[in-house]
């Protein structure tokens, strides 16, 4: 077993599992459409092509918040599949709820821990894309530890990876791109699409803009996207 294989030790994860309250509605779409969108770990290993019928580039998202830009994303790229991972229960109901009453088809979710599903779930250079939008800074020192984006996990998404495929990530917290910049641009087999030593300008035209994203810009917040190309 190459370093590459070793499971990551997950002792600090990068998320908290708050008390999430759900409206009637977003608790009603979780119950009604999980059985048809919904992904386990307990399942194992996944069979994109078997999942969503046809062979596709596969984007999957870590973290997608309420859901809306990754169903805006599902919506405009049809010939692509998406499979979203996220933890907050009222999102997942919202995302659901959308999905369902607009009829998208190429969307599946987990609701759990997203380096467990990689590990587990996802074989080796079947994604087209990784992407991870917004994540919890941890912007105080102490919690820095916790944050997703770490040398190992850079690793485990370019293992998931096709050759030639796209680790997309985007922040609005100025110390935390400067974080992931020093792992990306140190992490081996990835190429930095905008050349090395250089963040990506303005916003990539397929990444929309989110709420969140739109309350920061109000509040005087920069946002900056990293995008790194597996070359092997």
């Amino acid at each position: 077993m190459t370093d590459q294989d070793q499971p990551i030790q997950r002792k600090i994860r990068s998320f908290v599992m708050r008390a999430a309250r759900m409206t009637d509605g977003q608790k009603k779409s979780l119950d009604d459409n999980w059985a048809k969108y919904g992904l386990t770990l307990a399942d194992g290993h996944l069979d994109l092509a078997s999942t969503f019928n046809r062979a596709s580039d596969v984007v999957l998202e870590i973290g997608f918040g309420m859901g809306d830009s990754f169903v805006d994303m599902a919506i405009a790229a049809p010939e692509k599949d998406f499979i979203g991972i996220e933890v907050h229960l009222p999102g997942i109901g919202r995302m659901l709820n959308r999905t369902e009453k607009e009829q998208v088809p190429n969307i599946r979710c987990y609701k759990e821990d997203a380096v467990e599903i990689l590990q587990q779930c996802i074989a080796d250079g079947s994604l087209a894309t990784v992407q991870l939008f917004f994540p919890d800074p941890w912007h105080k020192k102490r919690h820095n530890k916790r944050r997703i984006v770490q040398p190992e996990f850079a690793q485990l998404v370019r293992q998931k990876l096709k050759v030639g495929g796209i680790f997309h990530m985007a922040t609005d917290w100025e110390n935390y791109a400067e974080h992931m910049f020093e792992v990306m641009e140190a992490a081996e087999g990835y190429e930095n699409s905008s050349g090395k030593g250089n963040y990506t300008e303005g916003r990539p035209a397929h990444r929309p803009v989110t709420k969140f994203e739109k309350r920061g810009q109000k509040l005087g917040h920069g946002v900056w996207d990293l995008i790194y190309q597996k070359q092997s």
